[in-house]
């Protein structure tokens, strides 16, 4: 097929504040929109077909400090239409452009992109999509070609999208179909041993190209392109900035929330509760009501360090409930790992609803809910499934029944993670918060495998404080995404001292990631 990248360890991950996903869920249930809605600012718009690598496309534009949004390559123009679109991508995709059943952009987006004219880079299938409309044709190769390649330009190439690179250059090629006559219009600027047509260009039409994949890290220069292409030839601007966006939120959410508004959240502590919470707190002061719920499976000591850090640190108007003998009770016996976190997603929207109530009574009246969405949730709901997947709808909030009449404030919606801790440290907030390894919401109780007890909970919670700690003092912690601890059902023979020992069996795990979708274990010393 035409599109993979590199093989990486993936992982799925909740990146709301304490978001606990259940099998079904009824219709009255609070839920997230998935448009981000920026109708007035400029962007880079990335049609996704399909690959599960789309979103690093979009990290790289970001990176470059220019917007961008990700829609499904079957996006209506007219929603396209709405928008400043300074240039469209086309991504990767596993599919044939040639099969029956293959995903296209539809005739109407290519004539808002004529009549507007934008630039348009089309990536593996995003360049055999343009082929195989524009009149080329694309056939099965009679070689795969997978991993890196060195690309050579053609004799002369003076392509701006190649501008201050070198004639030849290593690039991850990642396809088994490939472009074997050209589009009209088209002419190709470089190539490899295994394709002769490897970046194709149209001046007249601003259109462009690649077989590689730029957005990968195995694409040394990859970036280099990228720019080219956002910032040289489509002009956009590298003004996208975390302390203004911080300003814009501010002032946005002065606004809809007015002089008497009071907001609600829970907050885990985590980089992502914490600056959503800073966030609010700048913006309206104490009249954010910051929950903290002790499930009674947090880290050692994490509820008085959250609240010291929180209070004292970053001023957040925040409460803790203390709830740990209660679940506890619930979890006596319970050995599922799914089960374990229903209970506790099920009985935290109790607590947190109780809480809610003593809000509103406290304050007379509480309207909104701060949610941490951050952008990777909202690329699951609107990114190109294929044709025969359901357009997955998003992420319900924490359970919380609609009767709440709760409206939602989410400011991370349109950030990755690596941009929420770009935006932690313009807010200023302390670098031990902004770069803590994220923790599931349901806790240690997931990372002990069989039943949940205090002693077994008492056991994880120094065990897992022993790694940290050693990280931290080895120089590791920053270079790993996240590392934890998992307290197995099993026992071991050991020596401590001059003694036999018979005791539990821990397991450490340590990855890293930059992107916190796809992770590899981490090479400890």
């Amino acid at each position: 097929k035409p599109s993979k990248a590199p093989t990486k360890v993936t992982r799925r991950r909740q990146t709301h504040l304490f978001v606990f996903s259940f099998s079904t869920m009824p219709e009255e249930y609070l839920k997230q929109t998935s448009a981000l809605g920026n109708l007035g600012r400029p962007q880079v718009a990335i049609l996704d077909f399909g690959s599960q690598y789309s979103h690093l496309i979009a990290r790289r534009v970001r990176e470059l400090h220019v917007y961008c949004e990700l829609y499904s390559c079957q996006v209506e123009a007219t929603e396209l239409a709405k928008h400043e679109i300074t240039a469209i991508i086309l991504s990767g995709g596993p599919s044939s452009v040639y099969d029956k059943d293959a995903p296209h952009v539809s005739q109407a987006t290519w004539d808002l992109i004529k009549e507007r004219k934008v630039p348009v880079l089309g990536i593996c299938y995003g360049m055999q999509e343009m082929a195989h409309v524009f009149g080329g044709t694309v056939e099965p190769g009679t070689k795969h070609e997978y991993g890196k390649a060195m690309v050579h330009r053609t004799e002369g190439c003076d392509s701006v999208l190649f501008q201050g690179m070198p004639q030849e250059f290593q690039m991850w090629m990642s396809h088994g179909d490939k472009v074997k006559k050209m589009p009209d219009g088209f002419k190709f600027v470089a190539a490899t041993e295994n394709a002769e047509f490897v970046a194709i260009e149209n001046s007249e039409t601003k259109m462009w190209g690649l077989q590689f994949h730029p957005e990968v890290t195995h694409s040394p220069l990859g970036k280099n392109v990228l720019e080219n292409f956002c910032i040289n030839i489509a002009g956009a601007k590298p003004d996208w900035v975390m302390t203004d966006y911080a300003n814009e939120f501010i002032e946005q959410v002065r606004e809809k929330v007015g002089p008497t508004g009071h907001v609600i959240g829970a907050v885990s502590g985590g980089v992502d509760s914490t600056v959503a919470a800073v966030l609010m707190t700048r913006a309206i002061g104490d009249r954010f009501h910051a929950v903290l719920v002790d499930n009674g499976c947090l880290r050692k000591d994490e509820a008085k360090n959250v609240l010291k850090r929180m209070r004292e640190d970053c001023g957040v108007n925040l409460r803790c409930v203390d709830a740990a003998d209660k679940f506890m009770s619930l979890l006596k016996g319970v050995t599922d790992p799914e089960k374990k976190r229903k209970i506790i997603g099920g009985h935290f929207i109790e607590v947190f609803q109780e809480e809610a109530k003593k809000i509103e009574e406290e304050s007379g009246a509480c309207d909104y809910l701060l949610q941490g969405t951050l952008y990777p949730d909202v690329i699951e709901s609107i990114s190109y499934k294929g044709p025969s997947a359901t357009i997955k709808t998003h992420h319900n909030v924490g359970g919380l029944p609609a009767t709440m009449k709760l409206k939602l404030i989410e400011p991370l919606r349109e950030l990755f993670k690596d941009e929420v801790r770009e935006l932690g440290m313009a807010l200023g907030i302390d670098e031990a918060s902004v770069w803590r390894h994220p923790f599931p919401g349901p806790g240690l109780a997931i990372r002990i495998l069989g039943e949940v007890t205090p002693d077994r909970v008492k056991i994880l919670q120094e065990a897992d404080a022993i790694v940290i700690e050693e990280l931290f003092k080895s120089g590791h912690y920053r270079a790993i995404g996240q590392a934890f601890v998992v307290l197995l059902p099993v026992k071991s023979v050991g020596v401590m001292g001059d003694g036999r020992t018979y005791e539990n069996v821990a397991a450490v795990r340590c990855v890293e990631t930059t992107d916190y979708m796809t992770a590899d274990f981490y090479h400890l010393p």
